[in-house]
């Protein structure tokens, strides 16, 4: 495996592949499997368990990490083509991101959309560009559209708790006091769809995700025997869920204008999680979270605080699913044929 971008570039058979080995892992560790390995970390945006998840699960394979803040101990980096560069950055990622690579075994790398132009966001042009300078194995640590990270840990989590390939899936908007972008529902519709859910994406008007992803999902969806469907009504798409899984994301129809996103989001307090929503769900059903999440402003406490919620299991699976990526990427073939024996 040389690149890790998007759950789409797999086949289902080689992501439950990724699933049997991060079980193996975690059944017999392997704590020299890359040893002498060395991932290097790059964060143009914040995180708390991407950069712990990682940094333990290489730790644990028994090579080391070295983490990448542009701005802070590094030079700011610029990401714009054709930038005239008199500004805070110093430093190109087309010299910074081969200049990092080149001390590394592999590259993982987080860099959120900027949220102002749509087009550009679902065409992936800053990851694009980052994939195109990399000449080691990249992963993508959440780009502009996408977390494939977290989906094949919520894959997992799914497995886990033994819900139904055919299980009925919601994916919810959720309120934030601002706009937050599309990666994670995006990553999440595509990951419920591929594994043959029935989805349901239930948000608000002026907040349907775009085209394109419903369509990728839809697609993903037809293969494995699922289906993909949206509403605004709460009592039909939840009649039935064995999953919610609740997010924020910013209005599509208003993409970019923070002032109309408000406006349309003004009045949607009301679409926080509580234990109601869940009144004609299937019995047990269960809430999702990538997290971070505002508790009573996103999901209440009542329902983060009770057995609905496996947001805790849904973080642990995000260092042993990353795990099985590291070692398919990196470890030597026998040590590989090993693992899965």
């Amino acid at each position: 495996m040389n690149r890790f971008l998007d759950l789409a570039q797999f086949e289902r058979a080689q992501i439950i592949d990724l699933l049997s080995l991060a079980q193996a892992l975690q059944d017999r560790p392997e704590p020299r499997a890359l040893a002498g390995r060395i991932l290097g970390l790059v964060f143009f945006n914040p995180s708390l368990r991407t950069l712990a998840s990682f940094q333990a699960g290489m730790a644990r394979l028994g090579g080391s990490s070295v983490v990448i803040t542009p701005g802070q101990g590094t030079w700011q980096m610029e990401t714009r083509r054709g930038a005239i560069m008199n500004g805070a950055a110093a430093e190109h990622i087309r010299e910074g991101i081969p200049a990092l690579a080149s001390y590394c075994d592999a590259l993982g790398v987080r860099a959120f959309s900027d949220g102002k132009n749509l087009a550009d966001d679902l065409h992936e042009s800053v990851f694009g560009m980052i994939d195109a300078l990399c000449d080691k194995p990249l992963i993508n640590m959440e780009s502009a559209m996408n977390h494939p990270c977290q989906a094949l840990a919520d894959w997992r989590t799914l497995d886990e708790l033994e819900v139904p390939q055919s299980g009925k899936f919601v994916l919810s908007w959720v309120w934030h006091p601002k706009a937050l972008p599309l990666a994670v529902p995006a990553a999440t519709l595509h990951m419920a769809a591929m594994r043959g859910m029935q989805v349901v994406v239930l948000r608000p008007e002026g907040f349907a995700l775009p085209a394109p992803i419903m369509d990728k999902a839809r697609r993903a969806a037809q293969q494995a025997g699922g289906s993909v469907t949206e509403t605004g009504d709460r009592a039909a798409a939840l009649a039935g869920a064995q999953v919610l899984y609740a997010k924020e994301w910013g209005s599509t129809t208003d993409y970019g204008n923070a002032a109309a996103d408000a406006r349309l989001r003004a009045e949607l307090s009301d679409w926080c999680v509580r234990e109601p929503w869940f009144a004609g769900a299937a019995p047990g059903a269960k809430l999702m979270h990538c997290l971070p999440v505002r508790r009573n402003t996103a999901v209440a406490d009542e329902v983060l605080d009770g057995p609905r919620a496996v947001v805790r299991r849904e973080a642990f699976n995000r260092m042993a699913v990353q795990m099985a990526v590291l070692h398919r990427m990196l470890a030597k073939p026998a040590a590989v044929s090993e693992s899965i024996a």
